[in-house]
């Protein structure tokens, strides 16, 4: 009698899947958005890069842009000129969002700041303005308390993991909205200041236990003891590793930038919800399958629908009165 195969426990969910609610949450919203005489919504795009993984990102949200009803509008730049190019989009009534690929001077992250301050705070569709940061690592949702009808913007790829959660139901619907992590413990590896640091805190901030990794070592944003504080709080985690956190982790999220770095697959617990967000694959394919109950390999179509879905939300800011 032959032997049966072990069936295999492993759900593999790809980002289209993800992106398709997403998008459809988005086109429902365009035909209440602008006046009929208003054209489709602009996104302003800028390029002042060579990096392949921009121009791929570009290509994705141009092409996502126009099958969903919005216009994309790809500028490309010398760097020396996109301060004077920005400035000029921000007072351009014709566009509503406006999107910078990064990195412009690599190694220089001060200057890249400040092309993120150059944006203005109404067309800011990732949301990486000094007010927008605040507000998120202060757990404050609204750009104008007490009203609380203009929302705040989130970085789009930390939101686009937030999603991917939601859809994999990893948040409990069934708790309070802001506490719906509680009771989670999670793995960042990446502490970037545009993608690793911002998720650590907005998964903090909905109470999950998160341990932040990078090569400088561990830290724990949390909520405190039965998520009692408002915001996160960061403690380092002297000597720890991932061996320690591994462990630990219901979900463990990738995202180291380099082709060499693969999470050490033997130190994830049975049945680990994995996601990778780098643009290369921080999991072992095959061995990831043999222990996660999920795997998520990429996410960068939920980005481009976050995107989308950000950039409505600016509009619908404009919209309300002051």
């Amino acid at each position: 009698m032959a032997s049966q195969e072990a069936p295999k426990t492993c759900k593999v969910i790809l980002a289209d899947t993800i992106a398709k609610k997403l998008l459809a949450e988005v086109r429902d919203s365009l035909p209440g958005l602008k006046g009929a005489d208003a054209g489709k919504p602009t996104l302003a795009a800028f390029l002042a890069n060579d990096d392949p993984h921009a121009v791929q990102y570009a290509e994705w949200s141009k092409k996502t842009c126009e099958e969903n009803g919005f216009a994309f509008d790809l500028r490309r730049v010398d760097k020396e000129d996109l301060e004077e190019a920005i400035i000029t989009a921000n007072n351009d009534a014709a566009v509503d969002g406006i999107i910078v690929y990064y990195p412009i001077w690599p190694g220089n992250h001060q200057q890249d700041k400040y092309i993120q301050e150059t944006v203005s705070l109404a067309k800011d569709v990732e949301g990486l303005c000094h007010t927008h940061l605040f507000n998120m690592y202060h757990n404050v949702r609204f750009l104008d308390p007490p009203a609380n009808q203009k929302k705040s913007i989130l970085p789009c790829t930390p939101l686009a993991i937030v999603k991917a959660l939601e859809h994999l139901q990893i948040y409990n619907p069934i708790l309070a909205y802001g506490n719906r992590l509680f009771g989670k413990t999670i793995t960042v590896i990446n502490r970037s200041e545009v993608n690793g640091r911002p998720l650590a805190a907005l998964l903090a901030n909905d109470g999950a236990t998160v341990y932040s990794v990078d090569i400088t070592g561990v830290q724990l944003f949390t909520r405190g003891s039965g998520i009692r504080a408002l915001r996160h709080q960061v403690h380092d985690k002297e000597g720890w590793t991932l061996k320690d956190v591994l462990p630990l982790s219901d979900v463990v999220i990738g995202g180291v930038p380099v082709e060499s770095f693969k999470v050490p697959i033997e130190l994830v617990r049975d049945g680990a919800v994995c996601i990778n967000f780098s643009s290369y694959r921080n999991f072992d394919g095959p061995a990831v399958k043999e222990k996660a109950s999920i795997y998520v390999p990429s996410i960068g179509k939920v980005t481009i629908a976050v995107l989308l879905r950000n950039l409505v939300r600016l509009i619908a800011n404009q919209s309300v009165k002051s």
